[in-house]
């Protein structure tokens, strides 16, 4: 009884021996998926991880030689250099400390000088040029409803400056005179020059002739935008100018107006006037007109009238955007102060032409 008894317990425990031994290859084979599984799936996270850093490391690098070359570019162009600054002419001091190289300030009824400098240098003229095209506009009595369409011989090949008035844009004569004084649009002011009857060479030919009978002997146009360097004068013809345009109601209107606005097909287009003087409640101004190339540098002419005097300030060749009114200001406070002038205020050299 005891033998049978031993042997189901052997048969037991041998049985149990081989399930054991059975068993631990299959725990064996799903412990070590597992941990495959779980290695690769640590591995790929730590694969996506480096991508990425190095994704974004390479996108670091690539931003900072962008940056670096986009430095690079701009400090590879520098700014071109005016005609007034290579002939020297901003190392000229003034009491006003006015930022433009050429300035003149004159009473308009006595045609006393209250300031001068550098006033004899014939310098470019940039937009300035715009007065004398609507001097030979509103002298020649053109009607001003007729249509004008803007075409490609109007767009900039010289400067390659924008304009809003795309090529087919159609307004009247008025119009354009209108946003080429106010907003100095250079489209509407070389179509008004090409429509001319006889053309651009007619038109160019007549704003000469005028200069020359308003005693302008300094001055010279090539064309009608002033967007051309050749476009040259003084301070003191561009006053005879602002002199001889202030007699005429419809500049002073055109120059002095603060907005317009032209419908263009479907579009209607707001122009503002270049000069924030205009709308300045301290400056009562009779007559204006802004300009601007690098050539020129920032330029300015007013009819204006200040301490109950009729003044007109010429201010060319000046550096920055908004210096060309600061000096506007100073001279305006200047005047403000001292009412009577007894001493004018000379600076600088009488140079005459001067050739960039």
């Amino acid at each position: 009884m005891s033998n049978q008894i031993f042997n189901r317990a052997l048969k037991i425990i041998g049985f149990l021996a081989l399930f054991t031994a059975l068993a631990a290859p299959v725990a064996s084979s799903a412990a070590t998926k597992r941990s495959t599984a779980k290695k690769q799936q640590i591995t790929k996270v730590s694969s996506s991880k480096s991508k990425k850093a190095v994704a974004t490391r390479k996108s670091v690098r690539i931003a900072a030689v962008a940056k670096r070359k986009s430095i690079i570019r701009v400090a590879a162009v520098p700014a071109k250099p005016s005609f007034g600054e290579i002939a020297g002419l901003h190392s000229a001091q003034d009491p006003l400390d006015l930022k433009s190289s050429v300035a003149l300030v004159i009473d308009q009824d006595t045609r006393e000088v209250l300031f001068r400098k550098n006033d004899q240098a014939v310098l470019p003229i940039a937009s300035l040029t715009k007065l004398m095209t609507g001097v030979i506009i509103s002298g020649a009595k053109l009607p001003m409803d007729e249509m004008i369409t803007v075409t490609q011989d109007d767009v900039d090949t010289e400067k390659h400056s924008s304009s809003r008035l795309r090529v087919g844009t159609s307004l009247t004569r008025g119009e354009l005179l209108h946003l080429a004084l106010m907003s100095s649009e250079n489209r509407a002011a070389h179509a008004l020059g090409r429509t001319y009857p006889g053309g651009m060479p007619t038109f160019v030919n007549l704003m000469n002739a005028k200069a020359k009978l308003l005693g302008m002997n300094d001055t010279s146009y090539a064309e009608p935008t002033g967007l051309s360097s050749r476009n040259q004068s003084s301070a003191q013809d561009l006053a005879t100018l602002v002199n001889a345009a202030h007699s005429d109601p419809l500049l002073r209107e055109l120059t002095t107006s603060t907005g317009y606005q032209v419908a263009v097909g479907k579009r209607t287009l707001q122009y503002n006037n270049t000069n924030r003087l205009v709308k300045n409640p301290e400056w009562d101004i009779g007559l204006q007109k802004t300009g601007y190339i690098s050539e020129a540098g920032q330029c300015l002419v007013m009819q204006t009238k200040i301490a109950g005097r009729k003044l007109i300030m010429v201010f060319l060749d000046s550096a920055g955007k908004l210096s060309r009114l600061g000096d506007a200001e100073r001279v305006r406070r200047w005047v403000e102060a001292n009412p009577v002038i007894d001493r004018k205020v000379n600076v600088g050299v009488s140079a005459k032409q001067i050739n960039g």
